[in-house]
């Protein structure tokens, strides 16, 4: 049977469109946002009604027959911690994501859009393996402060797809691999995947790991807290060093990952030294990750859109390529992602998620 799907994948300044016939891309779009229209809405919740115009249009414009359509997949945004599968958008979810329960982004306009695009046709609405997916180890949940805990956000649906690519490619279950899969991309996520689940990853959302092209990364406490109190920052001053306007950009004052190399290319020997700095960080974090692993790691994985420069893969695998063979899938390809997770569901090799 042919699952024809809606994809919704919305982005800080825009939101990306894609029509799938089961696994086959038909069309896709990048609906670019005008920042400063963006800057009228107070909540990224406000932005729901701006946005589902955007989609429907497209639709409109495309010459799709919606009556067509089988389902509706949205990003995840930040929900309850939950495990990793295909869920059914439902009341409990829709009331968390405008409640922005785990705090605002835009991906929690994913489910929403979705959900009022299905809900009149009928048909259900999906997200898949959102950012907020926990199999933590309870071993990895401990700080060395009582009162922080370390909490599992990261690139799961990017992570979980490519895990279950490598695992096919390998000619083994997902479920029976033990896998370092680092994604490189604006944040970076290194994630331990033990045996299907992903037992330890640093937060790639909140300041945890390697420096990335936008954000700083783990930093050293001491200057940090001064820093909090100095009376020459606002909190969140503090939150854009580490978010945004941490890691490269900081440095080289761009996050754009063509434009670092190029320089890189043209000799910039700031370029390349803070390019090098945030490869040797990823290899740690790599390190890292095999002691959870206990050294038992069929496969290194490097993912995301960095993972498209051979330098950079390159840096990366002369650190780590003795803990085990180290394979590459450059980009993130989320929708088609996010089409496999409701396929998986739609063709019963799968059950579906409730999400309470």
């Amino acid at each position: 049977m042919t699952h024809k799907l809606l994809i919704i994948n919305p982005g800080s300044t825009s939101t990306k469109v894609a029509l799938f016939e089961n696994q086959t891309q038909v069309i896709k779009k990048s609906i670019a946002h005008d920042p400063t229209t963006l800057k009228q809405f107070k909540r990224m919740i406000d932005q729901y009604g701006f946005r589902k115009q955007a989609i429907l249009d497209f639709i409109s414009e495309a010459g799709y027959d919606v009556n067509q359509m089988t389902a509706v997949v949205g990003r995840g945004g930040l929900l309850k911690p939950l495990a990793s599968g295909t869920y059914r958008v439902n009341e409990a979810m829709i009331s968390d994501l405008r409640n922005a329960i785990r705090g605002e982004h835009a991906s929690n306009l994913g489910a929403l859009i979705a959900d009022a695009i299905a809900k009149p046709l009928s048909i259900p609405a999906f997200i898949v393996d959102p950012v907020v997916v926990d199999e933590m180890h309870d071993l990895a949940r401990y700080t060395g402060m009582k009162e922080i805990e370390r909490v599992s956000t990261f690139h799961a649906l990017n992570q979980k797809a490519v895990a279950k690519r490598a695992a096919k490619d390998l000619g083994k279950p997902y479920e029976s691999l033990n896998l370092i899969i680092a994604h490189l991309g604006g944040g970076i996520s290194v994630g331990s995947h033990e045996q299907g689940k992903v037992i330890d990853v640093n937060n790639a959302l909140d300041g945890d790991g390697p420096m990335s092209p936008e954000r700083s990364g783990s930093v050293p406490l001491g200057p940090l807290y001064k820093m909090c109190f100095s009376g020459q920052y606002t909190l969140e001053d503090i939150k854009r060093k580490n978010y945004g306007e941490g890691g490269m950009v900081a440095y080289l004052g761009t996050n754009d990952g063509m434009e670092i190399m190029k320089r890189i290319q043209s000799g910039d020997p700031l370029a390349t030294k803070i390019h090098e700095v945030m490869c040797y960080q990823i290899s740690k974090e790599i390190g890292a990750a095999s002691t959870v692993l206990k050294g038992q790691v069929d496969a290194i994985i490097l993912t995301g859109g960095f993972a498209y420069n051979k330098l950079t893969t390159d840096l990366i695998t002369s650190r780590v390529s003795f803990i085990a063979p180290v394979h590459i899938y450059p980009g993130e390809d989320e929708m088609l992602a996010l089409a496999e997770g409701a396929l998986r569901v739609l063709n019963q090799q799968e059950e579906v998620k409730v999400y309470a």
